[in-house]
């Protein structure tokens, strides 16, 4: 069950990975649209709408991405509170009747709306000769389908949770914590031991806040603030062991080196 849920996880990724290339796309487009418009005086109606398109297409294929790194935005600040089981519980109820309908009815209507476009050769209606959009509209059902796929996925892993009282292992991408050991890796304040030790701390609570045993925000605050004080305590211990003075020191002997 969980290499099924690791392999679900690894496909969600792909796609919102994937998909993370139109942000290039749609950045060319604008560049070229700006460039007709203000060098060339020759604008153009048909890459606004692209543009449009563009940007709904990356919004739709990177939900699944999204649900898979459990990064949507949750309203209720009592979840983090909960008790694993808890939180599987309420988890499991919300995907069953809320969820499911929607995505499903997501799905079986973007089908339609998608197929009746391919079949008329639909064309934007905003312009005069705007571009086809039953392409546009195909992508609907598609990446529907992949949140459905990732939601199934969640369902699984919710009553995985409610039979273990632990939450299984999700798959990791980026992290709030990479940033947090460049950040360290550029300081030229502390020495080597200081700064693995403050990564490992940091990880630590990183992979805590993960297993969702307490409130996502605070846990990656804190989980950054303190890799930076743990680095600065042993940072000066290790100047110390090294047998240089801190600012403090000489403070205390009166600026004496």
């Amino acid at each position: 069950m969980q290499k099924l849920m690791l392999w679900t996880d690894r496909v969600s990724t792909y796609v919102g990975k994937a998909s993370a290339w139109l942000i290039v796309v749609l950045m060319l487009m604008v560049c070229w649209d700006v460039f007709r418009r203000y060098v060339l005086n020759a604008p153009s109606a048909w890459v606004s709408e692209l543009s449009v398109m563009v940007y709904g297409a990356l919004f739709m294929l990177a939900g699944a991405y999204t649900l898979a790194q459990d990064g949507h935005v949750r309203g209720d600040f009592l979840y983090g509170s909960m008790r694993p089981r808890t939180q599987a519980a309420l988890d499991l109820a919300l995907y069953i009747l809320f969820f499911l309908p929607g995505i499903v009815a997501l799905v079986y209507a973007g089908y339609g709306f998608a197929g009746d476009s391919w079949r008329i050769g639909e064309h934007s209606s905003n312009i005069a000769d705007g571009p086809p959009v039953y392409h546009f509209k195909a992508i609907i059902p598609i990446a529907g389908a992949f949140v459905l796929l990732q939601g199934l996925n969640e369902i699984v892993r919710a009553i995985y949770c409610l039979k273990t009282g632990r939450w299984p292992e999700r798959l990791k991408d980026a992290e709030e914590i990479d940033v947090v050991e460049q950040q360290l890796a550029a300081s030229t304040h502390v020495d080597e031991d200081a700064r693995r030790q403050a990564i490992d701390n940091a990880k630590s609570i990183d992979e805590a806040a993960h297993q969702r045993i307490g409130g996502h925000g605070h846990a990656h605050a804190n989980a950054h603030s303190n890799a930076h004080a743990n680095a600065d305590t042993h940072g000066t211990q290790g100047a110390e062991r090294a047998g240089h003075a801190t600012p403090d020191d000489q403070a205390g002997k009166g600026g004496r080196p």
